[in-house]
């Protein structure tokens, strides 16, 4: 079969051997393979997003290393490249990152900025098929099976040109992997960041990941790695070489799935069921916290953000999550599933509260976190609002607040404990995660 080929510049395209430079533009960005217009399921990823909006917005950043997170006691959210050659790192503590980077710009999330050029980037995928679906703020899978007719091209020219309108409309490079599935797509849009087009076919699926590391399949962290290193499993390789029933004799379920995401087996379809499978806020403390009258003031102030997201995108969720992280890094999540979803602020701060009533033993805690999953549609008035009169009246009190906010701003209404305790402002990370707790 002869290479299709295409330029990622002007999307010219063949089927004839790949010629070194576009014949029609000159340009060198080519991209070529034998199944390269056989393939259908796409990885989508912005790249280092929240850092490429902010570029955007102010040019003067462009050729400086730039850091988005903040406080010292705080994780880096994302970086963009410049700054990633200096070793700085997605989740890394800011205090390193200063230290590896001291001349990197610094600048503090701006969740609702990343959300609306999240939303604009989403309209630009369903406009190419139905089979979208969000992994985080930054990421989706699309299927683009069936839509040449539609399209008038095949999938991997549908994928280049909106690549480049999501560019040059929107001001946000894109990277993007194409494959037979899933797992495999994921790995090919990280192979050729920023501004990649990686394919990784059937016919070279086994030989691709032959000498890759075992810690290349999802699900496989430092713990498992070591466990397999140990048993004498470091590449995929030796895992493709193993008999499956032996892996599964020696890990159970996990050894079944080991052995089919090593051959590149993969039969997970594209599900649409909803933007965001879970929604958070957190924030890092300048001072580590022990007391539960000062962590529930933050868990407050934590949970108000996230009941705002909540109601800014129409949506509930049915599961309250915890997150603490000591002074020693260790983390603790707890969860409770809700009767009924909700979004208001009241509903997931008692839950919370309730939680972390439980978890208060005179550890120091340096960070605290609260999400929801469980996402569906609001669909009118929360229906925790019915479950009894008391709920019904701080609902209506927290509506009352949130249109007072609306027409006056966020600072016109502060609930009283947040009031009496408020401290001085001081940098904070908001993160927006998956149900996996991926983040740019």
């Amino acid at each position: 079969m002869a290479a299709g080929w295409f330029c990622r510049d002007c999307l010219a395209h063949g089927r004839a051997r790949e010629p070194s430079r576009c014949p029609q533009c000159g340009s060198p960005r080519l991209r070529s393979h034998a199944e390269l217009f056989e393939l259908a399921i796409a990885h989508v990823d912005c790249d280092a997003f929240y850092a490429s909006v902010e570029k955007r917005d102010d040019p003067s950043l462009r050729d400086k290393p730039l850091i988005i997170g903040g406080g010292v006691r705080g994780v880096v959210a994302t970086c963009c490249y410049i700054a990633r050659q200096s070793g700085v790192r997605s989740a890394m503590p800011m205090f390193k990152a200063r230290q590896l980077c001291p001349d990197a710009v610094i600048i503090k999330p701006n969740m609702a900025k990343y959300v609306e050029v999240s939303r604009q980037i989403r309209r630009h995928m369903d406009a190419l098929t139905p089979l979208v679906e969000p992994l985080s703020i930054d990421e989706a899978f699309l299927d683009l099976s069936g839509t040449q007719a539609l399209h008038k091209a095949p999938p991997a020219l549908v994928l280049a040109r909106f690549a480049r309108q999501v560019e040059s409309e929107i001001g946000v490079s894109i990277s993007v992997g194409l494959s037979h599935n899933k797992f495999l797509a994921k790995i090919a849009s990280d192979l050729d960041k920023p501004r990649g087009f990686a394919v990784i076919g059937a016919a070279e699926t086994l030989g691709f990941l032959a000498p890759r590391p075992i810690s290349l399949i999802y699900g496989v962290g430092k713990v498992l790695a070591e466990t397999l290193r140990k048993d004498g499993l470091v590449t995929i390789g030796q895992l493709q070489e193993e008999p499956a029933e032996k892996l599964m004799r020696r890990y159970g379920e996990m050894g079944a799935r080991l052995s089919r995401l090593a051959h590149g087996q993969d039969s997970r379809r594209i599900a649409t069921g909803g933007e965001m499978k879970t929604i958070s806020s957190e924030t890092t403390f300048n001072a580590d916290i022990a007391s539960l009258e000062a962590l529930s003031t933050e868990l407050l102030g934590v949970t108000e953000r996230l009941s705002e997201r909540l109601k800014a995108k129409g949506v509930v969720g049915d599961t309250v999550t915890l997150k603490l992280k000591s002074a020693g890094f260790r983390l603790r999540t707890r969860a409770r599933h809700l009767m009924i979803p909700t979004q208001l602020a009241n509903v997931i701060y008692d839950t919370g509260r309730s939680l972390l009533e439980r978890e208060v033993d005179g550890t120091p805690f340096r960070l605290i976190g609260i999400g929801v999953s469980g996402i569906e549609g609001a669909n009118g008035t929360d229906p925790a609002d019915l479950l009894e009169p008391a709920i019904a009246r701080k609902a209506a009190a927290e509506r009352a607040m949130d249109r007072v906010r609306t027409r006056f701003g966020r600072e016109a209404v502060i609930r009283g404990k947040l009031y009496r305790q408020r401290p001085e402002p001081r940098p904070e990370l908001i993160q927006e995660d998956d149900n996996e707790g991926e983040t740019q």
